[in-house]
């Protein structure tokens, strides 16, 4: 007997693709859990083999403390308040994302719409850089730094790692695609180059620029080794050094419950940042016709 028109033809095996994602979600989502439930115990319960699975009922006394207090090992306070390295962790982030968009716009925007001698051989110096990150420069970037006196500073934390070799070629290949009917136009209207820029290609950028500002929110957001170097005040630590600090790695005790407490906390911002741009992120990376 025929299917009645109202229903829906599902094929074999549809479900497979679901059990899957089902499986992948647990998975990932598994850990977090245990993180989750071990702040709200106590060490003791932590310590106990195996751990329990249901969260205890120190949630707001382990929260309250890392947030105001600070992590630590053995009684020892090592780190600032998580609100406070969080503060940082945010403020490096942004500067470092919106700088490198700024900075790429201007200079993908010189390089395609002024015919500048040269302006091909500036570029390719510019995208040789790529294989220069800042692990590889470390020690002049740090003594320039030094010199400069933007030691243990949100200058130093963040200026030296605003240029971007891969947003400004990201931005070059956007612009290049913008039709030069447009640009003779512009003209004819009597835009100038910034009215040009401000009204026309700086909107036609918005999705390549909200894909970039989430890579590289997250690039600041986890930065571990510059802030290590080029920082000594505790006040301006950021998450991921503070967390690296709570594990007392001198054969003392560490506090797991707040060690799981503060990571939990450096995963929101990111998190947040994907989930509210997620549409933007993916129209910025796959979109074809702008």
């Amino acid at each position: 007997m025929a299917a009645s028109t109202g229903d829906t033809y599902r094929p074999k095996g549809y479900w497979v693709p679901h059990v899957v994602i089902a499986v992948g979600i647990l998975i990932t989502a598994f850990p977090l859990w245990v993180a989750f439930v071990a702040s709200t115990l106590t060490l003791g319960q932590i310590s106990q083999a195996p751990m329990q699975l249901w969260p205890g009922d120190q949630f707001w006394v382990v929260w309250k403390d890392v947030l105001e207090v600070g992590g630590g090992g053995g009684g020892r306070i090592i780190t600032a308040p998580v609100s406070t390295m969080m503060w940082n962790s945010f403020v490096m982030a942004m500067v470092i994302a919106v700088g490198k968009i700024v900075i790429s716009l201007m200079s993908a925007y010189a390089i395609v719409f002024f015919r500048v001698p040269f302006r091909t051989f500036f570029f390719w110096m510019i995208f040789v850089t790529l294989m220069l990150p800042v692990e590889v420069r470390i020690i002049p970037t740090l003594q320039v730094v030094s010199d400069l006196g933007m030691l243990n500073s949100f200058a130093g934390l963040t200026v030296p790692l605003i240029a971007s070799a891969t947003a400004t070629f990201m931005f070059r290949q956007f612009f290049m695609t913008i039709p030069d009917e447009l640009v003779e136009a512009a003209k004819i209207d009597g835009a100038g180059p910034v009215r040009f820029f401000f009204d026309i290609v700086l909107p036609l950028s918005r999705t390549t620029i909200a894909a970039l500002f989430v890579i590289l929110f997250i690039y600041g957001w986890n930065q571990y080794l510059w802030p290590l170097l080029v920082t000594t005040n505790q006040n301006l630590d950021t998450v991921v050094i503070g967390l690296a600090k709570q594990i007392d790695t001198a054969g003392g005790v560490t506090e797991w419950n707040k060690v799981m407490a503060t990571a939990l906390l450096a995963l929101l911002p990111p998190m947040l940042v994907v989930i509210l741009m997620q549409r933007w992120f993916v129209k910025g990376l796959v979109e074809t016709e702008k």
